[in-house]
């Protein structure tokens, strides 16, 4: 039996560290879950497992079980004598999460212990800017280096508009233009694969995902399926997958999401350039609204920056302070907020009151 190189799955000297706590456990990766079975990757190979009923007693929210990209600890390294049996989560250097899609709050783990987050989107029908604003500040968030990876460019007549309105908001992020088509068409993503770097595909159902790791990988490992009939792909893949590169590394695959609730999102890093803006408005509280001397509004005025690249800004904003709070909370914070908005209409009386007051 060949030994499996933990390392080049992306063991790290912390996670080696961190294990030595735990004694007469082996240390493990998930690859899979299905329902309450995982798949683990250990040095003796892939097998199933199972989580004890101490640690299942012990978990509080859906996001402290296991998920697809954790490193924990066992009780043994290969299942000759049945499912092996998590007892232990290591902690996460990086969490790509979201809200669980309904009426609920809970948080769902969508990949853990990740390096480089690809954020794909095609370049035919699925092209949506905003969108990819959220994928950006929760990718910033998780603790991973967001690259933007352009599927579909085949599709295409206009790519550079394309890159040039995504140039605007994606500011200090890589972005790869990609087609599985061409035998060329994917070695901008291969560059970022090496041993011991893990990286997760993340974005909308159809956009290629699959597609392009089955040209990473050089088989056809994941099904894949054909465009629509109104030019948007098929969704395929139905659970988060982590695979082994023969090259080196390892791979993330997601299911589409229709929808990426927002837990937590950097939004200092994902739309800096208004931050930047900001700090040069007339006052600190500045709402973009009605304020003068608002360098945000001046912007847009100037067609510096766009006014939907400002109102999905507050939307995300507001997504975040309202998370986790129940209807009568939420009003509550509405009527803050109004009388927050109110509060830059008192700004503008004392600007112009000081401004009358020095002629």
């Amino acid at each position: 039996m060949s030994i499996i190189n933990m390392e080049n799955l992306g063991l790290t000297e912390t996670f080696i560290q961190e294990s030595k706590l735990y004694k007469d456990l082996f240390i493990g990766r998930i690859s899979s879950q299905s329902k309450n079975l995982y798949k683990i990757i250990t040095e003796k190979g892939e097998f199933t497992a199972e989580i004890s009923g101490k640690l299942r007693h012990s978990i509080r929210d859906l996001s402290e079980y296991p998920a697809v990209g954790d490193f924990v600890m066992v009780d043994r390294s290969d299942n000759s004598q049945g499912n092996v049996i998590i007892h232990h989560v290591l902690n996460r250097k990086s969490v790509f999460a979201r809200k669980v899609a309904g009426t609920t709050n809970d948080i769902q783990v969508v990949a853990s212990n990740i390096d480089i987050v690809f954020i794909c989107m095609s370049l035919n029908n699925d092209f949506n800017l905003r969108r990819l604003e959220r994928y950006l500040s929760v990718a910033w968030d998780s603790g991973a280096t967001p690259v933007i990876v352009l599927t579909k460019s085949d599709l295409c007549n206009e790519i550079e508009g394309r890159l040039n309105e995504i140039s605007t908001i994606a500011i200090g992020v890589d972005v790869l233009v990609t087609s599985t088509i061409s035998d060329n068409g994917y070695q901008s993503v291969k560059k970022f694969l090496s041993s011991g770097k893990t990286v997760a595909f993340i974005g909308s159902s159809g956009v290629g995902k699959s597609t392009l790791i089955n040209r990473l990988l050089g088989e056809s490992v994941l099904e894949t399926s054909g465009i629509r009939s109104d030019d948007k792909g098929r969704h395929t893949t139905t659970r988060r997958e982590l695979i082994l590169v023969s090259d080196g590394g390892v791979v993330i695959d997601t299911p589409g999401m229709r929808e990426l609730g927002i837990i937590s999102a950097d939004l200092a890093k994902s739309f800096a350039d208004i931050d930047e803006l900001a700090s040069k408005c007339r006052f600190n509280d500045c709402t973009h609204n009605s304020e003068p001397k608002c360098a945000v509004k001046k912007a847009i005025h100037d067609g510096v920056l766009s006014a939907e690249r400002l109102e999905n800004y507050k939307k995300l904003q507001r997504e975040m302070k309202y998370d986790g709070l129940n209807s009568k909370m939420i009003e509550k914070e509405k009527i803050n907020d109004m009388f927050h908005e109110v509060g830059g209409m008192k700004n503008a009386r004392k600007f112009f009151k000081e401004k009358n007051k020095n002629r």
